[in-house]
């Protein structure tokens, strides 16, 4: 397939409202096998408990909001995003962190599904493990005739010890058939970010070494097994410490982008790469950022293999939620401003392309409710 060589997009914001209501955080993105946009959150009650809830959109309207959980003792992280995907084969799963006490270091991972959107099986816990320990920070895809493939973290031994990257394989009932270690060793506090290519699974996630660099890696899994990781790029990001940002990745076919943050250098910074052999090799590096970047990077792939990426940057009075289009060949189009506020407001900005249409969702720092947008 012929590289397109346009140029890199220049885009406006055109917000458009959704149907979350007051109180709803952790927005999320996914699309169905057709296309179909659905939209995440969760959302306050009126009793001051929270739920998990979507909804889809089809032709300029969204459907009514539809509730997997509630009541439950959701961890409301920006990073710790809840997600709602659909199977090929209309299945949908649900997965979610909860915090069992206040106070407390546990956090378990849960996954629900549903056969309609309407009931949802009883929440199971994913992680065999159900010690008071964290089993979080996870993501999900579609790996298999009705079943997905779920990487999350786990900390048997306290963010101090070290720290794994799990994989769980879940059915299309909302249970965890097999479980297995893919990394024993990585930042004990940054998000995973798990997509299918034509060639099989690829996880993008912060790594560890015993001398605290922390860069991203990459693990493929081929051929029914998990190939070596590898590491990136070596920005030897040297760091005593977790910074809970990390890489985004999307995949189209053989086709891969991945978007993260580094702190190494003279300016933290946001960058990108490219592959269109499935991630078995990548590009080097593009420059995303073009001021102090904050990171919390989110990524989409357009229908011409090449990505928008979206970050939090340092303005001068408040964090700006920043977005930029890059060609497949690499052409860096202008940086576009979608909000600005406090960054806890804000929270972990989301970007998807689906039908010809990229969206972006994040938390408003001046409405009680998240905010979503088309990128024209």
């Amino acid at each position: 397939m012929a590289v397109s060589l346009a140029p890199a997009q220049t885009m406006t914001v055109e917000p458009i409202a959704n149907p979350a209501g007051k109180g709803s955080l952790q927005p999320n993105w996914s699309a169905s096998a057709s296309g179909v946009l659905l939209v995440s959150w969760t959302e306050k009650l009126a009793d001051g408990t929270y739920a998990l809830r979507f909804a889809t959109r089809h032709g300029s309207t969204w459907s009514e909001p539809q509730t997997v959980a509630t009541h439950r003792h959701f961890f409301r992280h920006p990073a710790e995003l809840p997600e709602v995907i659909t199977l090929s084969d209309k299945t949908m799963l649900a997965h979610w962190v909860e915090t069992p006490e206040a106070g407390s270091d546990a956090e378990f991972v849960y996954v629900s599904a549903s056969r309609d959107g309407l009931h949802w099986s009883i929440p199971a816990m994913a992680n065999k493990d159900h010690s008071q320990v964290e089993h979080g920070l996870a993501s999900m895809v579609e790996s298999g005739n009705g079943e997905a493939s779920l990487t999350w973290l786990q900390a048997l031994k306290g963010e101090d010890g070290p720290v794994s990257l799990m994989r769980s394989v879940i059915g299309e009932d909302g249970k965890a058939s097999k479980e297995e270690a893919l990394d024993a060793d990585v930042c004990a506090c940054c998000p995973t970010s798990i997509v299918r290519t034509s060639r099989g699974l690829l996880v993008a996630y912060r790594d560890h070494t015993p001398a605290d660099i922390r860069d991203i890696s990459t693990i493929r899994f081929e051929g029914g097994r998990w190939l070596p990781s590898k590491t990136l790029n070596a920005d030897n990001w040297k760091l005593n410490a977790c910074p809970v940002n990390a890489a985004a990745a999307a995949a189209k076919g053989d086709h891969v982008a991945i978007s993260w943050f580094t702190g190494a250098g003279s300016t933290p910074h946001v960058q990108v790469v490219f592959s269109t052999d499935g991630g078995t090799t990548f590009t080097k590096p593009v420059l995303v950022s073009t001021g102090h970047a904050l990171g919390y990077t989110s990524i989409a792939l357009d229908d011409q293999n090449g990505a928008y990426v979206s970050w939090l940057e340092q303005g001068a009075n408040s964090t700006r939620v920043l977005v930029r289009h890059i060609t497949a060949a690499e052409s860096t189009g202008p940086v576009l401003e979608v909000d600005h506020g406090a960054r806890q407001a804000i929270g972990y900005p989301r970007l998807i392309h689906t039908g010809g249409e990229t969206w972006i969702a994040w938390g408003s720092p001046t409405a009680s409710k998240i905010q979503t947008a088309r990128l024209k």
